[in-house]
């Protein structure tokens, strides 16, 4: 195992020593994401490159040293994934935030991975486009985003990161630099490794940058809000609205305490009648847009009589401020969660009609083991996030891989965008297909015969 002092060594000439961070220097920041089961580690060094020469010296320095090697956006994964090892390196990416181009003509933006959403958002909406991919933390970076093939609750039409990744440049662990897919939208040329690379969680190549997919940004949006007497009726009305043709930009269930946590969270009153909300067991918001106004207002006009007819127990066309501050709300549900002394978060994804059946699973896997489990989810696609609460670790771990084996016997996953991380990796490796687990182990051995991208992280 490497000393500190030799990954200081090692690292000796790669980059200015103002660049390279060691002891005491290291702040807590770098030591942890949001994983709430997580230790925090202090790494041997943490460096901040500027370009993709300088990670690339980092990782042959590395690779000749065999000092393991994490990769950091803003830390705001919920699987561990780049939470340092004791005797490596810590890459921080928060000096390689530039945005090195955005075509109009092709729809695309080049960024570099420390490049933050909002970063992104603010350069673009004057140019009338936007990036889709939207996870509920708009400070995470596009790099964070590309290793754990984020999502978030616009997925339901424009899908996850790995759908707006249209090319990489990636270090190998051996330094060698790699360019993937480019400025088009199919390529059918041999492997696809900008997909491969895609949700590696930084265990195959460290990406230095990406060129993403853009949207012409779409002027007009509505949000109709429908409460429920039981999230039975919420799952139910969930393919009745992806039929109904209006094509939604989001569609979210949250249950009853969350909805009240998370508007409590932010301050926000939805005007909703207290007798409503005494008999409301779960919540499902449509937001739609279009680029018409007639047709938008068609659109709500359609949903909110289909809501009513499924058993709304009434429809609510939010006005634009109270909108914003819903999906602000349901943003923060994991900080709500997290608030309330949450003891693990779920995001495990099924098929969007199997989602009644795996709820009731959820209650009874709750009750079975004296937990408390609340939650919210991207109803449109079947990715649902429960927020676990049991304080007992042997019993949480029982419901954990109770909740997971539900989703998986549904024909569902673990993850549907968190990751695995070092957090559900055990999980993975005991519940997945072992002939999977050995290909893909093989593949990372490929890409990183040493073993020093990321150890830990999916595979012991």
């Amino acid at each position: 195992m490497p000393h500190h002092t030799d990954v200081e060594a090692a690292l000796a000439g790669v980059l200015p020593a103002e660049r390279i961070i060691v002891g005491e220097d290291i702040k807590d920041d770098y030591t942890h994401d949001e994983a709430l089961t997580a230790e925090p580690v202090r790494p041997a060094a943490v460096v901040l490159p500027e370009s993709t020469e300088e990670v690339a010296g980092v990782l042959r320095a590395a690779s000749a040293a065999g000092v393991p090697v994490t990769a950091r956006g803003a830390g705001t994964g919920m699987s561990g994934a780049c939470i340092p090892r004791s005797e490596g390196i810590l890459i921080s990416f928060e000096r390689m935030n530039r945005i090195l181009e955005i075509d109009q003509d092709n729809f695309v933006a080049v960024v570099q991975p420390g490049v933050q959403l909002d970063q992104l958002d603010e350069a673009l909406a004057p140019l009338g486009l936007v990036y889709q991919v939207y996870p509920g933390e708009y400070s995470a970076t596009l790099g964070g985003n590309v290793s754990t093939n984020a999502g978030g609750m616009r997925a339901v039409k424009y899908g996850v990161t790995r759908q707006h990744v249209l090319g990489l440049e990636a270090v190998l662990a051996s330094g060698e630099v790699i360019r993937t897919g480019g400025k088009v939208v199919k390529i059918s040329t041999g492997y696809d490794l900008t997909q491969l690379i895609v949700g590696s969680e930084g265990t195959l190549a460290i990406v230095t940058e990406a060129t993403l997919r853009l949207f012409p940004r779409v002027a007009h949006g509505a949000t109709v809000l429908a409460p429920f007497p039981t999230l039975e009726d919420v799952t139910a009305a969930v393919p009745k609205v992806v039929a109904s043709g209006v094509n939604p930009l989001i569609l979210e269930y949250i249950d009853m305490l969350t909805m009240a946590a998370a508007t409590a969270y932010v301050g926000l009153d939805l005007g909703i009648p207290q007798e409503i909300k005494d008999t409301a067991l779960a919540y499902l918001v449509v937001a739609m847009e279009n680029t018409h106004v007639d047709r938008l207002e068609e659109d709500v006009q359609s949903v909110s009589e289909l809501l009513a007819n499924l058993g709304a127990l009434d429809v609510y066309v939010l006005p634009p401020a109270a909108a914003t501050g819903l999906i602000d709300a349901r943003e923060k549900a994991f900080w709500v969660a997290k608030a309330n002394g949450a003891d693990d978060i779920v995001d495990i994804v099924v098929p969007r009609a199997s989602i009644p059946e795996f709820m009731a699973r959820v209650a009874q896997i709750a009750n079975d083991n004296q937990a408390w489990i609340a939650g919210c989810g991207h109803a449109g696609d079947g990715n649902v996030h429960l927020a676990v609460f049991q304080k007992d670790p042997d019993v949480r771990s029982i419901i954990m891989k109770s909740l997971f084996e539900a989703g998986m016997s549904l024909g569902g996953a673990i993850s549907g965008e968190h990751g695995l991380g070092t957090e559900k990796k055990t999980y993975f490796l005991e519940l997945e297909d072992p002939v999977k687990i050995d290909l893909m182990r093989r593949i990372k051995q490929a890409f990183d015969p040493a073993g020093i991208l990321n150890p830990g992280t999916i595979f012991d």
